[in-house]
């Protein structure tokens, strides 16, 4: 048996209402708080934008320009990227000096370092 015209007109209504609430739901589960990104999603980004030109997109492989860079010290991090020198008694992976500073970069060293550091698949210090 069909509803009538007015029982028809109230389940439209009450599924129209039913569907907006669940839309409501969804839209709000949809907009709730940021993930926060941790000191290596950020480093990570930091590497893709700045790095992978010269480095390899894996850290762990040298690049057309670059050495590997994986878990590299942060003292090698914060010289070459921020004043384009080495520290103190550092030997050169390669002779070519090409890099430059990356002095826009000042406040994010520890973000690419933690990076650096979470993809490295060697041994540190290797």
């Amino acid at each position: 048996m069909r509803p009538s015209g007015a029982g028809r007109r109230v389940l439209s209504r009450a599924t129209s209402v039913a569907c907006a609430a669940l839309l409501g739901l969804a839209m709000a589960s949809a907009c709730g708080k940021p993930r926060e990104l941790s000191a290596a999603d950020r480093g990570a980004v930091i590497y893709r934008t700045n790095c992978i030109s010269c480095h390899n997109a894996d850290p762990n492989l040298p690049g057309p320009i670059g050495p590997a860079i994986a878990d590299a010290p942060r003292a090698l991090l914060d010289a070459r990227v921020l004043h384009g020198t080495y520290p103190p008694g550092y030997t050169p992976l390669r002779k070519t000096h090409t890099m430059r500073a990356l002095p826009w970069l000042d406040g994010h060293v520890d973000d690419l370092a933690a990076y650096l550091a979470s993809v490295n698949t060697h041994h540190p210090g290797t």
